[in-house]
Formats: C-alpha cells, sequence, structure tokens
C-alpha cells in the first residue's frame, strides 16, 4: 500500500464500519478495522457531529446530555433582582447638595420636628389626584375645614396638615407606597404616633383614676375605629380576612395622630381620638380584666376628690400663672398629698442632697415669688423620694405610695422624647429603621445600667424583708433600677416639663452614648 496517500482507502468503506469512542477526545481518530496498519497521528481529522437522541441509551454523552437537562428543572438559575436592590453610583457632591436643599423636609427652620416628617421630595401628579379625590372627604369626617391649609400663614404648623394628611393614609398596602419619599413619609408619621398616642392615654387615665395602678390602665385601649372607607377604598371592609385588615389601619391610625400631634398639638389629640373615633372609657369592651385591688386608705388630691374628670377636662386645662410645676394636675395624680409625711425622714437628710447633685436639680427658675421656688424644691425633694420607693416597702398597706404611676408616665414620655430625637437626625431614615433603633436604645437593660453608673441604685429604698435578695441578685435588682430610671424621668416631665427629660436623657444619662467616657 502507498503510505504517500493514507486515506485512499476510506472511499470504500461504508458508515456502519467506523467506530466511536466517548473515552476519546472531541477529535476523533478513524481506524480501518480490515487494516492491520494504524493511521499516522499526523494525518488530518474530520470532525462529525451526531444528534445525542439518536446515541444509544447506555451512552455516556446521552446521560450527561440528560442530567444537565433535569439540573436545569430541579436548579433553575437565580432570577435577577429587583431594580430597587441594584446598587446605583452615589450621587456627586453638588447634585447631593441640591437635593437636600429643596427638600421639604429642610424647609422649616421654626418647626424641626414638623420638617423632619414631611416628605423628602414635592407632591407629584400622583399624590395630587388623591388629594383632589380623597382629602375633602377624610378632613369632613375628621371635623375640619374644607379649605386647603397651603392658604396660612408660614408661622402657623397647620400649614402642613393636608400634606400630613395625605401621607397618613398611604399604608403598606396601597398602590401610592411603591414611591418612596411617600412610604417613608408615612412610616415616619405612625412611628412618633404611636408614642404620641401612649403617652396621651397616660395622662388621661392617670387622672380620671387618681387611686387605680397603672396594670390595668395599660389594659385600657381602643377596641375600633372608623374611617375604614377611606383606608381601604376599592375594597369591602367586611370582605378582608383580619391579618390582611388590622396591620394598614393600625399604621394609618397612627400615623393620623402623629400628623394631627406635629399641626395642632396634644388638645386635639384627645379631640380626634373621643370625638371622631368615639372612644368611651366607661364602655365595656375597654375595662381592664378584673384583679384584686389593695384597699387605698389616703388621701388625693382635692381636685380628684369625688370626681371623675372628663376627656374635655384634660384636653383644654391650662396650669395657672404662678404654678409650680409644669404640669401641676399630673403631679398631683403620680405623687400623693400624703408624701409629706416622709419630709425630713433619714432618705431625705442622706439620699436626696446626692441624688439632686447628679441630677443637676434644683433647676435655675425665675419666678416672680420666692416662695413658690422654695415649695417647688420641696416638693421635687418628695417626689424623688417617691421615684427611689419600691413596691415592696409601702405598697401592700399604701398602694400608691410606691414609683408605680411616676413610671408609668416616666415609661411613655422616654419613649416620645427619643422619638423626636431620631426623627429630626435621622432625616432620611424610614420608620421601621427608626423603630428598631429606637427599641435597640431604651431596651431595659440598658435604662438601668444608666442609673447605676451613676451609682443611684444605692438609694432605692426596698422592703426589709426583701433588700439582701435584690441588693445581691442582678435578676431582681436591674429590673426596679431600670423602672426608677423611668419614675425620675416621669417626676421631671411633671416639674420641669419635656425640655428637661432631654436633659436628662441626653445630657445627665447619655441615652445614645456619644458623649466621651472618663478613663
Amino acid at each position: 500500500m502507498d503510505l504517500s496517500s493514507p486515506f485512499k482507502h476510506l472511499n470504500s468503506l461504508s458508515p456502519s464500519d467506523f467506530s466511536f469512542s466517548s473515552s476519546l477526545s472531541p477529535f476523533c481518530f478513524f481506524n480501518n478495522p480490515n487494516s492491520r496498519k494504524p493511521i499516522s497521528q499526523s494525518s488530518p481529522v474530520f470532525a462529525v457531529t451526531i444528534n445525542p437522541s439518536e446515541l444509544p441509551r447506555s451512552s455516556p454523552q446521552r446521560l450527561l446530555k440528560e442530567l444537565n437537562e433535569r439540573k436545569k428543572t430541579a436548579f433553575p438559575k437565580k432570577k435577577i433582582p429587583p431594580k430597587r436592590f441594584i446598587l446605583k453610583p452615589p450621587l456627586d457632591d453638588a447634585k447631593l447638595a441640591d437635593r437636600f436643599l429643596n427638600s421639604p423636609q429642610m424647609s422649616l427652620k421654626s418647626f424641626p420636628l414638623l420638617s423632619s416628617c414631611l416628605p423628602s421630595n414635592c407632591l407629584n401628579s400622583g399624590d395630587k389626584t388623591w388629594i383632589d379625590e380623597y382629602l375633602l372627604e377624610a378632613k369632613q369626617a375628621m371635623g375640619y375645614p374644607l379649605e386647603p391649609t397651603e392658604l396660612l400663614s408660614d408661622d402657623n404648623p397647620a400649614k402642613q396638615f393636608d400634606t400630613l394628611l395625605y401621607l397618613a393614609f398611604q399604608h403598606p398596602s396601597c398602590e401610592r407606597t411603591n414611591v418612596r419619599h411617600i412610604r417613608s413619609g408615612h412610616s415616619r408619621l405612625w412611628f412618633l404616633g404611636q408614642y404620641v398616642l401612649e403617652l396621651a392615654l397616660a395622662e388621661f387615665f392617670l387622672q380620671r383614676y387618681p387611686r387605680e395602678s397603672p396594670a390595668p390602665m395599660r389594659e385600657r385601649w381602643i377596641k375600633a375605629a372608623s374611617l375604614h372607607n377611606l383606608v381601604f377604598p376599592f375594597d369591602d371592609m367586611d370582605k378582608l380576612i383580619r391579618k390582611d385588615r388590622e396591620p394598614p389601619v393600625k399604621s394609618v391610625f397612627w400615623a393620623l395622630f402623629g400628623a394631627i400631634y406635629l399641626c395642632f398639638g396634644m388638645p386635639e389629640v384627645y379631640r380626634v381620638l373621643f370625638e371622631v373615633f368615639g372612644m368611651d372609657p366607661d364602655d365595656e369592651s375597654c375595662q381592664p380584666k378584673l384583679r384584686r385591688q389593695l384597699e387605698d386608705v389616703d388621701y388625693v388630691s382635692v381636685e380628684f376628690e369625688g370626681n371623675k374628670l372628663s376627656w374635655q377636662d384634660v384636653a383644654v386645662y391650662k396650669p395657672p400663672e404662678d404654678t409650680l410645676f409644669a404640669q401641676p394636675r399630673l403631679f398631683r395624680a403620680c405623687v400623693p398629698p400624703g408624701m409629706h409625711r416622709f419630709r425630713g425622714n433619714i432618705w431625705d437628710y442622706e439620699s436626696r442632697p446626692q441624688v439632686m447633685q447628679a441630677l443637676g436639680y434644683p433647676l435655675r427658675m425665675t419666678d416672680r415669688i420666692p416662695e413658690i421656688t422654695d415649695a417647688r424644691n420641696i416638693e421635687l425633694g418628695l417626689g424623688l423620694q417617691l421615684c427611689f420607693m419600691h413596691p415592696s416597702k409601702y405598697k401592700f398597706d399604701h398602694p400608691r405610695f410606691c414609683f408605680e404611676r411616676l413610671e408609668y408616665v416616666g415609661q411613655k414620655i422616654q419613649d416620645l422624647v427619643m422619638a423626636e430625637r431620631l426623627l429630626m437626625k435621622h432625616i432620611d431614615a424610614p420608620g421601621r429603621w427608626l423603630a428598631e433603633k429606637h427599641r435597640r436604645l431604651l431596651l431595659n437593660k440598658f435604662c438601668g445600667r444608666y442609673l447605676r453608673d451613676k451609682h443611684l441604685h444605692r438609694h432605692i429604698l426596698y422592703g426589709e424583708s426583701v433588700q439582701d435578695s435584690y441588693e445581691h441578685n442582678r435578676r431582681l435588682r436591674n429590673p426596679s433600677t431600670t423602672a426608677v430610671q423611668q419614675a425620675i424621668h416621669g417626676l421631671s416631665y411633671t416639674v420641669y416639663g419635656k425640655p428637661d427629660v432631654r436633659r436628662l436623657m441626653f445630657e445627665v444619662f447619655d441615652f445614645e452614648q456619644i458623649q466621651p467616657k472618663t478613663v
């Protein structure tokens, strides 16, 4: 055979004479089974394509092909993330500065809290459509004038009420919530509104029930609300199941009171709560669980004796001109008149000066009559002693001679002050992030720790039977120090007002943990 032409014999072979091995490389070599001499490896190679479906069932190539198909079905490729989750390049400094300076949140210099709750962008045509269709109905149902509030003067916070009322109704299940500034604006309003509502109810119940323990007060709540047709304008309220209905209604409810508080203040919160939503504290659904009540033999203030205050009495109350306290009636509701029996005792001489020095008390006040200053300082000292009076000391004989009522109002004002601080500090943060930040800053274990860092827990008055167990068991001691911390905030609110609560939280106790520590 002529070796110079090795492929001459291929013309006389049929396709069945060829053999393909899957163990070889993709470039297969041809062998003639009748020829004894192998084909030279330097010979040219011909590529042959075979349909995988024509391969025998036991062929490895066919099995690999079927395995790949099964993998595609069982483990599909991950979907591309939505556009909003894809990181975008940051704005340059000029655009970022322009965006913030033109934001409605930077428009009000005299109302920083109100300004921080406005939308981050101006309302567009889609927002105007909802306002034109539903806002008048909402204002009419809540008893407000139908004229647009934009016509009011710039120094009136109610000028922004239409915008905030629109944001309050944009709950997470509505169509407009996909817009970022609407979603964030609504969540910031409900974040503030829940603490406004809790403080309003705490002040009302403490003054309406001057002898009642805070435990049943926490169970008095609203069981029904109206305005459902505005929350779900396109759905039948009765057809929605409970888990789909309650979260949007609750978020709108809270956001409404956040908007009302920012524009009109706490008196208007009471009016909407009791008149528009029809809350009745004497209704059967608002009553707490039955529990054993301790007999209260001590006196209450004259204004509470035999007189159950209504919401109008609480809403329209204005302190007299020469009053001792910022919240005089709330102070009388929390500090019983009988506390004067403890004036001049051992705690008053040994512990009171140290506690007042650590807290920066008494504050300098400009009173017209010097006797008012002296009387306020005496009442402040008795209130501080009540803040450090543990229930194990006198509660079973005198139920109101403990820190429980001051702790109740202190917890609510502490929550509201921290919420306002976070809203003004993080003007671009959504409400859910703020709520988690708020929860982490005000954990009970942290509140008690701030008091212990000042070494004030040594002045707590325990009952003789439990004093050793509380002083040597941190599981018992830490909750009591937290309660004393909150009671101090409640006393500060009733005596000096909300600014002093801010001073205690952010300057004395450093709740945000941003002040330098002593080494």
